[in-house]
């Protein structure tokens, strides 16, 4: 029914898919909560100067 050679090319196949599926989910759900987190430091950090500049002055 099926040769050696078709049966590697479909694992492979099955193999790639899976792959393209794990990255895909991780690109969708980490990737941004990641990225918010970052941005959300880097604000917490900018208020903090400028909270510590303002004090300073005065």
């Amino acid at each position: 029914m099926f040769e050696f050679d078709q049966y590697l090319g479909f694992l492979a196949f099955l193999v790639i898919l899976t792959m393209g599926f794990w990255l895909m989910i991780f690109l969708m759900a980490i990737l941004p909560y990641w990225i918010g987190g970052s941005v959300g430091e880097l604000l917490k950090e900018k208020k903090a100067a400028r909270k510590k500049a303002k004090e300073e002055k005065a």
